[in-house]
């Protein structure tokens, strides 16, 4: 190889070399990419390259390319570390390169692996280094894949993001694959994801409300899950001893469109920050465990109120099922603002769209069961005492909830250590 100095192709000597890879470095450090140019003459009549064509070459220079990191990306990356997602940087770019951006942005990184050094390493060193090095410079497209897999293979939830073509197989291979607008198109094919929004910060933006809803969701399926547990629980004892049917059809159905009705503010409901601080997972264990103490609390109430209204006032059917359609509905629907947090209930506020949807549902239910709207569903008439009663049951039960929920709920201060893993591999 030749270089073109003073107008004329020199050889391409040693003590050159030294000065132009010296160049490199010194630029590389600056955090600029550079791109050798470099020519030759070609025969007229040729109208294709080939690979011959790339030997006696002439290099020209270096054309030096500025790309500086977003400013924002230093706080999306803080936030998202917060989380407890940890951020790697898988680059083709040259190392030095790779670390100028990471202290530009001050980013805390763990260890560097070269391109080189990972075609050295099989699959399962790989993800031994992977779990505990966070910059990889000099990646070539199926070393980015290798990683992506390394990581699962060592349990981790991980996501990628990328924008050109030699990311398309690291995405595809991701848990949650990401690509922008204005990548290319094998990327965005292969994404999941596609941001509309050049900035990490929508990204640690995605995390919390997936978290968010996550923890929403949760709490519909613990609502859920407990209070069927429980009517059905109930239900089946009050069938073995009454002579007569414990709820109508038509008000069992309408004691579970009411709650249904309730709990349709749960998706805009407020979450503490320690539940979204970290990962979840879906644990059934978790949740059986949810419904086995907080279900049979529901049917040990519901059973003191068949005590009293059978064995205290000798209730007729109609005010039988009017006494416990009042109980069941006025803890089904209030219960919510207990369980829906591992906190007390006086330090963690609900969102004013669930206390609107629950306090409305209950006041329509006790408008159908008390009023002479009442009797064409089959309720009767609740004497005061009897309400009375209803109302310190109801208040007992609430009482109760809130203590067992701390035992019933996750505890989110331990599972921070346990679900601290989740990955985000950015390209």
């Amino acid at each position: 190889m030749s270089i073109r100095g003073a107008g004329v192709a020199v050889p391409l000597d040693a003590d050159m070399r030294v000065s132009l890879t010296r160049l490199l470095d010194d630029k590389s450090v600056q955090g600029l990419r550079c791109l050798a140019v470099a020519w030759r003459s070609m025969p007229a009549e040729r109208d294709r390259p080939a690979v011959d064509d790339e030997q006696d070459l002439v290099f020209a220079g270096y054309c030096v390319f500025v790309d500086p990191p977003k400013p924002s990306a230093a706080q999306a990356i803080a936030r998202l570390e917060a989380a407890g997602v940890r951020i790697k940087i898988i680059s083709g770019d040259a190392a030095p390169v790779l670390r100028h951006i990471v202290e530009s942005l001050d980013v805390p990184a763990r260890g560097l692996l070269t391109g080189a050094e990972i075609a050295k390493l099989s699959d399962e060193a790989l993800a031994a280094h992977a779990a505990k090095t966070d910059l990889f410079a000099r990646v070539s497209p199926d070393q980015k894949t290798r990683i992506v897999r390394a990581l699962q293979a060592r349990g981790h939830t991980v996501g990628f993001i990328g924008d050109g073509i030699n990311d398309a197989p690291a995405i595809k291979a991701a848990d949650a694959g990401v690509s922008v607008d204005g990548a290319s198109d094998v990327a965005r094919a292969a994404a999941d994801m596609i941001l509309l929004e050049h900035d990490l910060e929508v990204v640690a933006d995605g995390v919390a409300e997936g978290r968010r809803t996550y923890a929403n969701i949760m709490k519909y399926i613990r609502m859920g899950t407990s209070s069927n547990f429980g009517n059905m629980l109930s239900m089946a004892l009050a069938s073995l001893f009454l002579p007569f049917l414990p709820l109508t059809p038509i008000q069992v159905l309408l004691n579970n469109l009411l709650y249904d009705v309730s709990e349709t503010g749960i998706p805009f409901d407020n979450v503490n920050e320690r539940e979204i601080a970290r990962p979840h997972s879906w644990n059934m264990h978790e949740l059986l465990r949810f419904s086995l103490i907080m279900g049979p609390l529901s049917s040990v109430f519901d059973i003191a109120t068949f005590v009293v209204l059978l064995q205290g006032f000798g209730a007729s059917a109609e005010v039988f099922r009017t006494g416990w359609f009042v109980e069941s509905t006025v803890t089904q629907i209030l219960v919510v603002f207990l369980i829906r947090t591992s906190l007390p209930a006086w330090v963690s506020w609900p969102n004013r769209v669930l206390v609107a949807s629950s306090l409305a549902t209950l006041g329509v239910a006790l408008l159908l069961a008390l009023s002479p709207l009442g009797s064409r569903l089959g309720f009767g008439a609740l004497p005061w005492p009897i309400l009375s009663i209803m109302a310190a049951l109801g208040a007992g039960y609430l009482f109760m909830a809130e203590i067992l929920k701390r035992i019933a709920l996750p505890k989110w201060h331990s599972r921070a250590r346990r679900y601290g893993r989740g990955l985000k591999a950015a390209g």
